[in-house]
């Protein structure tokens, strides 16, 4: 299921993002915008748009999440074997997008001091405190 399901949601991440799949949405927008004197501007005349846009955005939502979550694990993975394969880098950075985000931004917050590039004056003062709660 797995699979079926990996090759639906890159089929239908891949044509909603080109042109002709814009155009065939458009193209329904306009017949229903058409349409709307011939059902005198009616209730139902607008909950067909309306239930037909929430239907689809509802179910996008899960197919492009999905694809950009496993886009996001190959990419980590690719970076992370970069790392692995470089003789100087530091291969603690392998997996830090499973850490929480505050100690994510304790480490970049370390990388921007070691590289003189930090941009936030809070940063500084963050990880003078970080470091002494460190140090207990």
């Amino acid at each position: 299921m797995h699979k079926s399901f990996t090759a639906f949601a890159n089929f239908v991440a891949g044509a909603a993002g080109k042109a002709q799949t814009f155009i065939a949405a458009l193209l329904v927008v306009v017949v229903w915008a058409i349409s709307g004197p011939i059902f005198k501007w009616s209730d139902t005349w607008q909950l067909v748009i309306n239930t037909g846009t929430t239907i689809v955005t509802f179910l996008m939502v899960f197919l492009i999440q999905n694809s950009q979550n496993r886009d996001a694990a190959a990419f980590q993975a690719k970076l992370d074997e970069l790392l692995r394969a470089l003789e100087n880098a530091r291969n603690g950075f392998i997996g830090i997008e499973h850490r929480s985000a505050e100690e994510i931004d304790r480490l970049r917050t370390r990388l921007e001091e070691e590289t003189g590039q930090c941009e936030d004056p809070h940063h500084a003062a963050k990880a003078s405190v970080g470091r002494l709660l460190d140090r207990f």
